[in-house]
């Protein structure tokens, strides 16, 4: 069984490319290196550095929004 990956985890290049079209919090803080009271802190705010939706009781993030922060989205250059 494979260990689940902790928020001290670094992603690649590839971890983040092959990401769902939505993530929760916890990986998207993952990918930024934003620790998990930060991350929704930033979240709370209104703050967090790419788009960040409300779906219930929980936080969204979509990863084309994601992968713009992080200068990794093939549509631009």
């Amino acid at each position: 069984m494979k260990a689940e990956k902790s928020i001290t985890d670094v992603m690649t290049t590839a971890d983040v490319e092959a990401l769902p079209a939505v993530v929760d919090l916890m990986t998207a803080a993952q990918a930024l290196r934003i620790g998990r009271t930060t991350a929704y802190a930033l979240a709370r705010e209104g703050e967090f550095p790419c788009p960040v939706l409300r779906v219930g009781g929980e936080y969204r993030v979509p990863t084309a929004g994601l992968l713009r922060v992080l200068g990794l989205d093939p549509s631009i250059g």
